[in-house]
């Protein structure tokens, strides 16, 4: 990757739906250099999901709660379970396998404290592997991004 890689990723984490042309225009490059370009960086994983970001309160979800948790066990297949629980379930946004006090770290996603309570149950309750969970509930997003600083 080049700085006109570089140039053109950060463009369109500010937008996807820039145009060819736009991106041509703005990295001094021609249309079909960014085409290629954009072909390589998408076949070869830089460019993983080109997604909508929408916003969560109008869509009803007023509870983001970010929550910590220790695993009962240390055995892989129960490991493989949770990981492949958190990753199927719609209102976890977000999985982290993390180093520390806990197993792993999740943002969760809740129309109200009484949805959010219905997913603790169904999701950690439920499960007799998991040992512990520590929720924050977020009270003001000041920044939320999945750009990168390149």
């Amino acid at each position: 990757m080049d700085h006109l890689d570089h140039k053109l990723l950060a463009l369109l984490q500010g937008n996807t739906r820039t145009t060819i042309q736009d991106l041509a225009d703005h990295i001094g490059a021609s249309t079909a250099s960014v085409q290629r370009r954009l072909k390589v960086l998408r076949d070869g994983g830089v460019i993983r999901k080109e997604v909508a970001v929408l916003d969560q309160n109008k869509l009803g979800f007023g509870v983001t709660a970010i929550v910590s948790v220790e695993l009962e066990r240390d055995r892989l297949d129960q490991i493989t379970a949770f990981k492949r629980k958190a990753r199927d379930d719609r209102q976890v946004t977000n999985f982290y396998c993390i180093a520390g006090d806990a197993d792993f770290l999740m943002i969760v996603v809740a129309k109200d404290i009484r949805d959010y309570e219905a997913f603790t149950h169904r999701f950690f309750f439920a499960d007799k592997n998991v040992r512990k969970f520590r929720t924050s509930i977020v009270v003001s997003t000041e920044k939320a991004t999945l750009e990168l600083p390149i």
